[in-house]
């Protein structure tokens, strides 16, 4: 018992260690970082590379490291960069870098920047960026790099940042302080711009006083032709009101008469609408009280002698229904019965030799017994106590009690009858019915005797 408790804890231990073990050997990226994994790592793979999740690193054949993903801020002091117009100028910069987090980026700087410190990519990264900054200076006028910033910005990123990004870095910002030359071309340009604006003011200025002196004029001449014309347009004016005053008033007494005339008549129109409109009231409230409850009666009683007339027809067809299928049982159980019988009488006539009559014999000897019965019931229940013969007493044949009971007796049809009348004759051991004098007789005076049997045929001789 003890040696297994001992296992148990053994094992548990392996256990809880071994998990730990993995537990320690997986790796969790955060946000800020990459992990690269190195060793054995895949076919034609040198390191693998996750920016966040986690992944196992295996003991022995891999080892992992982070890399930081914190944007670096350098400073590009530029000077003497030579321009297009073979101007040197100084162009003073801040370049914001970091590393970029593309699946080729990162490859990439996982084998370039792996085991480097932050100073020495920040001077990789300056070599880098002071190389283009001095090409892209180069192809630009000082014009176009002083004037359109927007354009000189676009060149240094275009040709800065896939330098940075084969080592695994990307640009994110480029922040120009200020641009200047040893030889005052800027300011030159920048007095001369002045220049130009101010005297382009003055001309500005002198065209503009030029321009109100005349437009002053014009204005006051335009003003008196304005002053006549209006005068006389207000003489005419106030003429053609007055017209207009007295137009209108003409316009308006008849508008009011025709106002008048058109409110009477929409009045009465008004009146005839309030009667039409009473009528078809009334009319639909007498339709509604007397010809609705009517058509609905009348349409209760339709559906009514519909569902009636619906449900005659359901229990005849039920009724139908369950006759022919009572019938339909009844002529399969005939049928069967008749099939039944059928198939009796063909083994029957079978083991009679096919031979029919001597089939119906065997069926007529076996109800024998029944037709005897019913014989004997016919007198069976003749109480002879109650019987009263009168005899005569002239005992020429008998007396009349024995007579009665004779003739009674010969009543009953013979049962030689009986089958004769079916067409059978009954085999010789039930004996033969015979008169008196010996010829055989249905009935009357009856005497069964047996019939000796006849000798056997002599055999042919051989």
């Amino acid at each position: 018992m003890g040696s297994l408790t001992g296992t148990v804890i053994v094992f548990s231990l392996f256990i809880l260690g071994l998990g730990m073990f993995l537990a320690s050997r997986y790796k969790r990226c955060p946000s800020n970082a990459i992990l690269a994994i190195y060793g054995k790592v895949g076919e034609g793979q040198s390191v693998k590379c996750f920016h966040g999740g986690g992944a196992f690193v295996w003991p022995l054949i891999q080892d992992a490291k982070f890399l930081d993903l914190t944007p670096m801020t350098i400073s590009i002091p530029l000077k003497g960069a030579l321009s297009f117009q073979n101007i040197r100028i100084n162009v003073p910069s801040t370049f914001t870098i970091a590393i970029d987090t593309s699946p080729e980026a990162m490859n990439n700087a996982a084998v370039r920047l792996l085991e480097l410190t932050t100073n020495e990519i920040e001077k990789m990264a300056t070599e880098i960026i002071f190389g283009q900054l001095r090409l892209t200076v180069a192809s630009l006028k000082i014009e176009e790099i002083n004037q359109d910033r927007e354009r000189f910005l676009m060149a240094i990123r275009n040709n800065i940042e896939p330098e940075l990004r084969k080592i695994g870095l990307t640009l994110i910002n480029v922040n120009i302080t200020d641009i200047t030359d040893e030889s005052g071309y800027i300011e030159s340009i920048g007095k001369k711009a002045a220049a130009t604006a101010v005297n382009q003011a003055k001309i500005d200025v002198a065209e503009q006083e030029k321009l109100g002196e005349v437009g002053s004029a014009q204005a006051d001449k335009e003003r008196r032709i304005r002053v006549a014309e209006f005068n006389a347009q207000a003489v005419e004016g106030e003429n053609k009101s007055k017209a207009n005053i007295a137009g209108f008033d003409a316009d308006l007494q008849e508008k009011e008469a025709i106002a008048e005339q058109r409110g009477q008549v929409a009045e009465q129109n008004a009146i005839a609408e309030i009667q039409k409109a009473k009528a078809s009231a009334e009319t639909r409230r007498l339709e509604a009280e007397q010809v609705v409850p009517k058509e609905i009666e009348k349409r209760k009683i339709e559906i009514d002698a519909e569902a009636r007339a619906e449900q005659n027809r359901r229990e005849a067809r039920g009724e139908a229904d369950a006759i022919i299928s009572i019938k339909s049982a009844e002529a399969e159980g005939i049928q069967k019965v008749l099939d039944a019988k059928a198939e009796g009488y063909n083994r029957l006539v079978d083991s009679c030799g096919d031979n029919a009559r001597d089939a119906a014999t065997m069926l007529i000897v076996e109800k024998l017994e029944q037709i005897v019965q019913l014989q004997t019931e016919a007198i069976k229940n003749i109480k002879i106590d109650k019987v009263t013969v009168w005899d005569s007493g002239n005992g020429e044949k008998g007396s009349s009690t024995a007579n009665f009971m004779s003739n009674l007796v010969k009543s009953l049809p013979a049962l030689h009858d009986v089958t004769g009348m079916a067409g059978i004759d009954l085999p010789a051991y039930l004996g033969d019915v015979k008169s008196e004098g010996g010829q055989a007789k249905g009935t009357g005076g009856v005497k069964t005797v047996n019939k000796p049997k006849p000798a056997p045929k002599p055999k042919p001789e051989e």
